[in-house]
């Protein structure tokens, strides 16, 4: 009788204690909802804007009212985006080429930000991969990826920060990567550079508690964007050999992260199969998983 009373107690409190982290949940979501719709003239800036998830954050803040300054290296496909949105939603668009594996680059963006009267949504997303080993890749290819996806969004973190927590409200979005849960040789720098995306949004997220402002690290895995667009990829035939299932669209993603961001959650993984793949990483099992599923892809490895 006690044996059974207790686990109906435990019962009880697991269920109870479910309700309040739920409950918490849907407060601090309306309180994000409430703050972003009477900020006057809200700007979002997004990098890497021009294709993919940037873009798709693009779109989707522009729907929400957001003024946009987007920036990438890819000036004809910025124009494009910055007159949709301008004419389909009615805000106000800048853009700025710059590429962020640069030094000056990084210099331009900062400058726009100061330059600003407000940023209220930064959205870190520029990055690519040179897939290789460490010793394959030259020093500036190495140290470039780097500047890129770390780097840059430290800087721009740093930028946007004094002018959100002086208004008491604002979000920074790092795009990380399930690849921060999956160590995988001949990506050695790139799932570093996105693993360090992670840790330094978990630890910028408790930096900035009770500021207003949120912070996350967007870990998305397999996404129809341009990224697979080059010829390591294109020669593993990755796009054709994995099934539809394993692949989300980029609004998808965005559709999961801002939610996520809503309801406060600092590390997003979006879709379920990457949470398995996200869970077997922090298992240890990640090496394991890379040579099952090389293995039942035929003789020609795709991951």
């Amino acid at each position: 009788m006690e044996q059974k009373r207790f686990w109906v107690g435990l019962g009880l409190s697991a269920l109870a204690l479910s309700a309040v982290i739920r409950w918490k949940r849907q407060q601090r979501a309306r309180r994000w909802d409430l703050a972003v719709r009477s900020a006057p003239r809200r700007v979002a800036l997004v990098t890497g804007a021009s294709s993919g998830i940037g873009e798709a954050y693009a779109l989707r803040l522009a729907h929400m009212g957001y003024d946009l300054i987007l920036v990438a290296r890819r000036l004809e496909k910025l124009h494009a985006l910055a007159e949709h949105c301008r004419r389909g939603y009615g805000i106000q668009v800048r853009i700025l080429t710059a590429d962020l594996s640069t030094p000056e680059g990084i210099e331009a963006v900062e400058k726009t930000i100061n330059e600003s009267v407000r940023v209220d949504f930064l959205v870190n997303n520029a990055g690519y991969n040179l897939p290789g080993t460490l010793l394959h890749l030259s020093v500036p290819e190495i140290t470039a990826m780097i500047t890129c996806h770390d780097e840059a969004s430290v800087r721009l973190s740093r930028a946007v920060l004094p002018g959100m927590i002086a208004r008491g409200h604002g979000a920074i979005i790092n795009l990380s990567s399930i690849s921060a849960f999956l160590p995988k040789g001949g990506d050695a720098t790139y799932c570093a550079t996105k693993g360090y995306l992670k840790i330094f949004s978990e630890s910028l997220a408790q930096e900035l508690a009770g500021t207003g402002v949120s912070v996350q690290a967007l870990c998305p895995g397999l996404t129809h964007t341009g990224f697979h667009d080059i010829p390591f990829y294109k020669e593993s035939g990755i796009m054709e050999r994995l099934p539809a299932v394993v692949w989300m669209e980029p609004d998808e993603v965005v559709e999961a992260s801002l939610h996520a961001l809503a309801v406060g959650d600092v590390v997003c993984v979006p879709g379920i199969i990457n949470k398995a793949m996200a869970l077997i990483g922090q298992a240890g099992l990640s090496s394991a998983m890379f040579r099952a599923l090389n293995a039942l892809s035929g003789s020609k490895p795709i991951l």
